[in-house]
Parts: C-alpha cells; sequence; structure tokens
C-alpha cells in the first residue's frame, strides 16, 4: 500500500485555511481540518477515485464542495501538492 505524503506547500495551505476559519469558528475549524485529513488518507485505498486535475499528472478531490485536494500518484506513493479553497484559481496563471 502506498504512502500518504504531504508537500510544505499543501501543509503550508492547509494551516492557512485553518487559521482563517478558526478566527470565526474554531470548531468549524478542527472539522474541517478533520474531515480534510480523514479523507486524504482514503485515497491510499483509493487514488483514482477523483477527477483527473487541471493539471497534467495531477487529480483533484473535492471536500465539503469548497475546497479541492490536488494530487498526484505513484505505485509508491500519494502526494498531496496543494489544498485550496474553490474560489482560489488554479492552477496558476503566469502573467506576461
Amino acid at each position: 500500500m502506498p504512502d500518504l505524503v504531504w508537500t510544505p506547500a499543501a501543509v503550508a495551505d492547509l494551516l492557512a485555511i485553518i487559521d482563517y476559519i478558526s478566527d470565526r469558528n474554531p470548531d468549524a475549524a478542527q472539522q474541517l481540518k478533520d474531515d480534510i485529513e480523514r479523507k486524504a488518507l482514503e485515497l491510499i485505498e483509493y487514488p483514482r477515485m477523483y477527477r483527473v486535475g487541471r493539471v497534467e499528472g495531477t487529480r483533484e478531490m473535492l471536500v465539503r464542495g469548497n475546497y479541492i485536494v490536488v494530487y498526484n500518484t505513484s505505485p509508491f506513493f500519494v502526494q498531496v501538492l496543494r489544498v485550496l479553497h474553490a474560489a482560489q484559481q488554479w492552477p496558476p496563471q503566469v502573467k506576461a
């Protein structure tokens, strides 16, 4: 069974989201954090369950309708790349 690996960017995303929500509702923030972490663990068993990502080689798991976990897979691991609010632009646009 593959390992679940979180990139530093994904950890920073998750902590920023939780910090923002906890200013208004600490219980909701903790519940969201628990939901995201629980669903991310399910990716180990079912990595192809969610839609193909907008960036080649990625997949996207929707959590509660507003949060997207962007990840990729290999035979050895599932790597969480980013945790984003649905209103955030993904993939980031490069300005010319």
